[in-house]
């Protein structure tokens, strides 16, 4: 029988390549902002010629959509850490460690803050954070039932990506106001996050026996 086509992965070189223009966009959109961000300026700060940048990006905002996916790699992994089990008394005790693994990607990513919170009307990143955030929410929905047998929940409204989405709002209020998310509002953030998903789940959820494998 004829082999299936296998969609190519980029080559090591090509991968280093591409990590190293995203790592120079993230350096300027943290020190200069959307403003400084050109394919001429990420190619002179990735010490390259930009027609190697144009060789992955085409445009800008195909640079920060891809930049976008990145930092969802960042949150994504902060779901798939170990959670300690028997340290859970609720699970609003995984809620706040989700949460605080979370606001602590955002302290120490400028990019991060500048492309997921701040206001910068690019509908292209906009889009892409929207449909990384329903991946995150079913992630999250899957580590909270790994844990706490969840109720039936509705089938047309992804709970866990609107609770996250309506936290953010807070934190994008703090980012707007003062630049960064204080603590005070870091707080709020995780208030409304939880106050939403005890919308849905009841404050005595029981929790497992042991974590589901």
């Amino acid at each position: 029988m004829p082999r299936t086509a296998q969609p190519r992965k980029p080559r090591a070189s090509s991968q280093a390549r591409i990590e190293l223009i995203l790592e120079a966009a993230r350096e300027l959109l943290g020190t200069q902002g959307f403003a400084g961000l050109t394919i001429y300026a990420v190619a002179e700060r990735a010490g390259i010629p930009p027609s190697s940048v144009y060789h992955f990006f085409a445009s800008v905002p195909a640079l920060l959509e891809a930049l976008t996916a990145d930092i969802h790699a960042a949150f994504r992994d902060c779901l798939l850490q170990p959670v300690e089990h028997a340290q859970l008394r609720d699970w609003r005790d995984l809620s706040r460690l989700i949460e605080q693994r979370m606001l602590a990607i955002y302290a120490d990513d400028t990019a991060a803050r500048q492309l997921i919170l701040a206001q910068h009307g690019l509908s292209e990143v906009t889009q892409a954070d929207r449909q990384h955030d329903l991946e995150l929410g079913r992630l999250m929905q899957q580590l909270f039932d790994r844990h706490f047998p969840l109720p039936q929940l509705p089938d047309d409204i992804d709970v866990f990506a609107l609770a996250m989405e309506l936290g953010d709002r807070v934190y994008a209020r703090s980012v707007q106001l003062h630049g960064e998310i204080t603590p005070r509002l870091a707080d709020e953030g995780m208030r409304v996050f939880d106050a939403y998903l005890g919308l849905y789940l009841p404050p005595a959820l029981p929790k497992r026996d042991e974590p589901l494998n």
